[in-house]
């Protein structure tokens, strides 16, 4: 035992040995205080302050280094590892009471993995939800990036399960780390050559390889081809984060982000050759293959969110919320929103089709 005072204080704010808010300085404790609306039994967000400083120190030094891969201390989540903790330890640093959060699992806001986090926000954080990708604040996905513009009031949290694309090529992380700090990529770019050489063109359909700021090569998760360019000069901040990788990495607003390609061998996205889909008749958006009970194969926006909007709007920008609707978001599709006079999109019984000179659905 000790006579001083503080030591008192200290210990009688310990609760089983374990440090608590409130053993922070006296004007951090009053600040958290304020926010301290979570479930009873936990710190505000889950996280305790210490690991929520840790995390934005890492996301600090990120957007500093666009595209460099920054250690961090990951911590257990009530999750397995793999399953997205790294993207849950970076949403729950990052918000705040005033925050409106949205979580997206492969462009769906109801599948499982994405109602557990947006509940387990909701409840520690005490944060509004939405499935509109306009009011959000803070967005964390899995896989996808919204098809609405993001505008630069809003974050996009993206899980990763695999942060080095270099790791296509080489399974050493020594020397890839290497390969790093000489921006030595010959190895990726043979790797590139080699399958326009057996397929004509370059096969991969997510994780494609992007050069950051002419500097780092960056794995952008596993998202489609489609929302590669989205990353470029982009108003929003990107931040990718793996838990069981213990690495977090950034694309901050009006960064050029560019896919390694030929000039020969120009980069692509995925093509739907005239396919829509068949709840909004879309044909700017990614599509997903949908199989009925009965074996009919139809296509369908993998932004669920979206295509609700666009079926009560068929003719909904997808910069719809911003002053400038000429905003280019996306890839350069077939855009649907032509003349009026000349076409007509027809809903029947989830068939879609097109009238007055346009081509059949």
């Amino acid at each position: 035992m000790t006579d001083d005072p503080d030591h008192e204080e200290m210990a009688a704010t310990t609760d089983g040995g374990l440090a608590t808010v409130a053993d922070e300085p006296r004007a951090v404790s009053d600040l958290l205080s304020e926010t301290e609306a979570g479930i009873a039994g936990y710190n505000y967000a889950y996280l305790d302050e210490h690991t929520k400083r840790e995390v934005r120190r890492g996301v600090l030094n990120a957007i500093a280094l666009p595209g460099h891969q920054v250690p961090f201390a990951s911590r257990e989540m009530p999750l397995a590892r793999g399953w997205g903790t790294g993207g849950i330890q970076t949403t729950l640093s990052l918000l705040g009471p005033e925050d409106t959060f949205k979580v997206i699992d492969q462009g769906s806001d109801e599948s499982i993995n994405a109602a557990n986090i947006r509940r387990l926000a909701e409840t520690t954080a005490d944060v509004e939800t939405t499935t509109d990708t306009t009011d959000a604040s803070v967005i964390q996905t899995r896989h996808r990036i919204p098809e609405e513009v993001l505008t630069d009031d809003q974050i996009l949290v993206l899980q990763v399960p695999t942060t080095d694309p270099l790791r296509r090529v080489d399974g050493s992380d020594d020397a890839n780390r290497r390969r790093h700090a000489h921006k030595n990529y010959s190895k990726m770019w043979v790797a590139l050559y080699e399958n326009v050489v057996e397929w004509g063109e370059i096969q991969i359909s997510a994780r494609y390889p992007v050069m950051v700021h002419d500097r780092y090569l960056m794995d952008p998760s596993p998202i489609p081809r489609w929302d590669t360019s989205k990353l470029n000069d982009a108003d929003s901040l990107f931040l990718f984060a793996a838990g069981r990788e213990a690495r977090i990495y950034a694309v901050p607003p009006h960064t050029d982000v560019e896919p390694l390609a030929f000039e020969d061998r120009q980069f692509q996205v995925e093509r739907f050759d005239g396919k829509r889909c068949h709840r909004c008749a879309s044909t700017d958006t990614y599509l997903t293959e949908v199989t009925d009970e009965d074996g009919v194969t139809r296509y369908a926006c993998n932004d669920a969110s979206f295509c609700e909007k666009r079926i009560e709007d068929p003719t909904l920008s997808k910069s719809h919320h911003l002053d400038d609707e000429t905003v280019a978001w996306g890839p350069g599709t077939p855009d649907p929103l032509v003349d009026d006079a000349r076409r007509e999109t027809v809903l029947d019984n989830g068939n879609s089709s097109v009238t007055e000179g346009g081509d059949e659905a």
